[in-house]
């Protein structure tokens, strides 16, 4: 998968526009989430358990994002960002509507294209009061996402992955990268014609032995088939577009 071209070189460029009041007093800033070895991401990061494909204009299919903290100390302000990046590069901004839960509430996540064809999302919701996960030493956090997609999306392959970064003030660090998560975008379902021929009832389907009338009709049920790479990024963070530059330890 090649993210911000070439792959090897970039991460995921995240634009998140976020109305951040001025405090009062600047924030400290949290404690550098490091890995034992330096040339390991201290968050061992993986999307599982989305469905292989999304109806144009259908419902939300959920899936997780999984945090490892691998370090000996807790990891704060942790913000995953969430990169999609479809075959035809027709997917837009507006089309993909993804959120994330904290507790049982969902917060949306806004997309912004880059110059690559690549969509960019930050699990951020500052006008709620959201600052980023935390992760505790040696602890393991699942995030909740769910995804739906307008009906104006086209028939489509896509692979999401996500880049993690933490929140260092203006600035902060690329600690995490997940696997590859490829699902289809497939066309909105017709509705089915009035003068459509329904199905016939047996002709013993109108009552049990005894006289009696049956416990209920068969229902015919559709649905979703169930279940990025950084080196540098930047979160436009804040209402002044405060830069959050990524950068990778090594």
């Amino acid at each position: 998968m090649r993210l911000c071209t070439p792959l090897s070189l970039c991460l995921a460029a995240a634009a998140a526009l976020l109305p951040v009041a001025t405090p009062v007093y600047a924030e400290p800033r949290p404690p550098a989430c490091v890995a034992p070895d330096h040339r390991a991401f201290p968050l061992t990061t993986r999307l599982h358990g989305g469905p292989g494909s999304y109806p144009a204009g259908g419902g939300f299919g959920t899936f997780f994002l999984t945090l490892t903290n691998t370090t000996g100390r807790a990891c704060t302000g942790i913000h995953p960002v969430v990169v999609l990046v479809d075959d035809e590069r027709a997917l837009k901004p507006s089309q993909p509507q993804l959120e994330f839960f904290v507790g049982a509430r969902p917060h949306p996540v806004r997309f912004e294209a880059t110059d690559q064809d690549e969509l960019v999302g930050v699990l951020a919701d500052d006008r709620d009061g959201f600052r980023g996960f935390t992760v505790g030493p040696g602890r393991t956090l699942t995030v909740r996402l769910r995804l739906a997609v307008t009906s104006d999306a086209v028939p489509n392959a896509v692979t999401a992955k996500a880049a993690v970064v933490q929140r260092q003030g203006d600035d902060g660090e690329w600690v995490g990268e997940s696997n590859d998560y490829r699902f289809r975008i497939e066309s909105e379902p017709e509705p089915r014609s009035s003068t459509e021929p329904q199905p016939r009832p047996r002709p013993d389907a109108d009552a049990s032995p005894g006289g009696t009338l049956p416990l209920a009709d068969e229902l015919a049920r559709t649905g979703v088939s169930g279940p990025a790479i950084v080196t540098a990024g930047v979160l436009l963070l804040g209402a002044g577009g405060a830069v959050l530059v990524a950068r990778r330890r090594r």
